[in-house]
């Protein structure tokens, strides 16, 4: 009985030897930083490179634009949603196909994606950050190969930068977004200066409005975005998300949906990249 121990015991280790030699390592993510100009002032992103990315230099990746949420930083995705390992894990499992993840910082003392006054940040998003990151890295730059997705502020950030841009995203993937000023939560309205004037531009950039307002042109170039919305059931954007939802459905923009059990917290958009990153892949790799 010993030995046959012995024997079960040596197969075990070379399987997991055999299975951790088929791991196919892992990804990184770096810190960096690039001169604005509009913004006057050097810009922190993070950025997740596949495992091959230096060796392989003859290759170019599609390019998903990963924002974090209101009070938060370029550093969210990668330290609290874990966003290598969820990448590596669906990579390797190819679930998703080897892409670059772009997780720029939205600000500090004053944080929001749209242009405002002394803060015009979705002009830098379009004029500044992305030639930087196709200048710099190994991106396809182009529709097919390029999607954008985000949390909460980021996900009204998604909706607005792929409504007003259609021509330059495959698709688009909000998580809980906000997308509008909901003035009947309390803590949102605390009489700061600050989150009052993001709130202005927040109105100004009314996300489902831009949809429910769209022209006959503007509709149709709507339809070439891939559509998906994820918010969860005690999420405290559920409603302005179902209004968001009504919006594509009135001007017959496909979308897909999903309500999951959850709130507006880290360990729902956690769970959210096991979809949304296989979500974008689909789209990246769909034969035309």
């Amino acid at each position: 009985m010993y030995k046959n121990f012995i024997l079960i015991a040596a197969f075990l280790m070379l399987q997991s030897s055999f299975l951790f030699a088929q791991w196919p390592g892992a990804g990184r993510i770096d810190f960096k930083t690039m001169p604005s100009k509009i913004l006057n002032e050097e810009r922190e992103f993070a950025i997740y490179l596949p495992r091959d990315y230096d060796k392989n230099t003859g290759k170019s990746y599609p390019v998903l634009y990963l924002l974090h949420g209101g009070g938060g930083s370029h550093k969210d995705w990668p330290t609290r949603a874990h966003l290598a390992d969820v990448a590596n894990q669906l990579i390797t499992s190819e679930e998703a196909c080897e892409m670059i993840i772009v997780c720029p910082e939205a600000g500090k003392t004053f944080m929001n994606y749209f242009n405002s006054e002394g803060w015009n940040y979705e002009d830098y998003f379009f004029t500044e950050l992305i030639p930087f990151i196709e200048k710099n890295y190994r991106v396809i730059a182009d529709k097919k190969h390029r999607a954008v997705a985000g949390l909460s502020m980021g996900g009204g950030g998604t909706v607005g930068y792929a409504t007003r841009h259609p021509e330059m995203f495959c698709a688009a993937y909000p998580m809980s977004a906000y997308l509008y000023h909901q003035k009947e939560i309390p803590w949102l309205n605390n009489g700061n200066p600050v989150t009052e004037k993001i709130h202005k531009v927040l109105e100004a950039n009314h996300c489902v409005k831009q949809i429910q307002n769209a022209d006959a042109a503007t509709i149709e170039k709507l339809k070439t975005v891939k559509w998906f919305i994820d918010c969860g059931d005690d999420d405290f954007t559920f409603t302005p998300n179902m209004e968001l939802v009504a919006a594509l459905r009135e001007k017959q923009i496909p979308y897909q949906l999903r309500v999951r059990d959850g709130g507006h917290d880290w360990e729902y958009w956690h769970s959210a990249l096991y979809i949304a990153l296989p979500f974008v892949s689909k789209q990246f790799t769909k034969i035309e």
